[in-house]
């Protein structure tokens, strides 16, 4: 069967049956959401200006967002798994669109600092619901729907910061995502209207106790789950630090503009729209090491000759290589969701995502106080090796 036939058989099944819609909307949610937290890397010169921010202290800024990304994970995994996904995701969304509102209006660095945190904390209470319900929904192709509902996270992060940065531009920053407030509201009332209604969950938790506790526990241990979450904290940790403070390299560094690092930034978020779904369905087809170990592989050596590189034309060569990295996260996902049982499945992998994404919050400050002591060039090489690392010990994980 040719590659066009494959994708167009996915494609039929992931659509049929009426399930199509409710893929359609909760991946539009999160195309809005991914595009609404990488609007942030693209304003930084922006905030750094208007609020008098250091490199540090704007790449901590960044991982204050992706702090709150993380900590809700675990809150809505276990609300994931009691209660309606459909209510989560709509909550979500909303709380988003008020946290962006808030930003826009802020007075002081303070002010920002503590919408930004509401900003990630509405956005950390979607993930594992989308997980979930799509995990519920196509039981036999999970790496292909989250595939291609992180493909759509990637369609909004290509999308959606340079429109932010072009109207940065022409306007004023705030413009920039002011317009995200009623695509947000948007979202919210879309999820709420067309998934369908669901019952408290009788299979999940019930209450938070010493039992439950050991039950998830128990399953963390199993397999290769606690080994394969320090991998993905590695992982969060180099791309975290790469996207929080990319677009200010470009500028800062390598002298683009503001609107064509932005393009730049846009482009590396592109390609993981094709990256995303065929990285899905090869973990669906031939395992995760060997999938995990192919999309990293060009990242490291793109991180390596980033340095190195001024040209225009190698700056897009090097962006296209880094963004094959973008496909880990179909990957690592569709396995942690194999890896649980499906009454603690939210819950399962909630503890996994908050902690790692906390850990790996920490980023973008480091790279940042790296970069403030004249050493920005010198990140990426770093950067490079812990990537490696991340391949060595991908090569050790069985298969089983």
């Amino acid at each position: 069967m040719t590659i066009l036939g494959s994708i167009g058989r996915e494609a039929r099944a992931l659509w049929g049956d009426g399930e199509g819609r409710s893929l359609a909307v909760i991946a539009g949610g999160w195309g809005l959401l991914l595009g609404t937290r990488m609007i942030y890397p693209v304003l930084l010169p922006y905030f750094r200006e208007t609020f008098g921010l250091s490199l540090s202290v704007a790449g901590l800024l960044v991982t204050i967002l992706w702090l709150g990304s993380a900590i809700g994970q675990l809150p809505g995994g276990i609300l994931a798994d009691r209660y309606s996904e459909r209510l989560v995701m709509t909550a979500g969304a909303a709380v988003v669109a008020v946290a962006v509102a808030a930003v826009v209006a802020a007075p002081t660095a303070l002010a920002l600092f503590a919408a930004t945190a509401f900003v990630g904390l509405g956005q950390s209470l979607y993930p594992i619901a989308r997980i979930t319900i799509l995990a519920t929904i196509y039981p036999d192709r999970i790496g292909s729907a989250l595939g291609v509902t992180m493909a759509t996270g990637d369609l909004g992060q290509t999308v959606l910061p340079p429109v932010a940065g072009a109207l940065a531009v022409a306007v004023v920053w705030q413009a920039g995502l002011a317009f995200m407030i009623p695509l947000l509201a948007a979202a919210a009332i879309a999820l709420w209207v067309l998934l369908p209604r669901q019952t408290d969950s009788e299979s999940g938790i019930d209450e938070l106790s010493a039992d439950t506790a050991r039950h998830v526990l128990a399953e963390i241990r199993a397999s290769n789950v606690v080994f394969l979450a320090f991998i993905l904290f590695l992982y969060i940790l180099v791309w975290q630090a790469f996207t929080g403070l990319y677009p200010t390299y470009l500028v800062e560094e390598k002298g683009l503009s503001s609107s064509t690092a932005a393009l730049l930034f846009s482009l590396f978020f592109a390609i993981g729209v094709l990256v995303k779904p065929v990285a899905g369905a090869a973990y669906d087809r031939i395992g995760l090491r060997r999938s995990l170990v192919i999309v990293l592989s060009g990242p490291v050596v793109g991180f390596a000759l980033l340095p190195v590189v001024d040209s225009l034309v190698g700056l897009v060569g090097i962006t296209a290589l880094v963004s094959t990295m973008l496909g880990s996260g179909a990957i690592t996902q569709s396995y942690f969701s194999d890896a649980f049982s499906e009454e603690i499945r939210g819950t399962g992998l909630g503890v996994v995502r908050t902690t790692t994404a906390t850990l790996g919050a920490a980023g973008p400050v480091l790279f940042g106080a790296i970069a403030d002591r004249g050493y920005f060039d010198e990140g990426y090489w770093i950067v490079a090796v812990v990537l490696a690392v991340v391949i060595l010990l991908t090569l050790r994980v069985s298969e089983s």
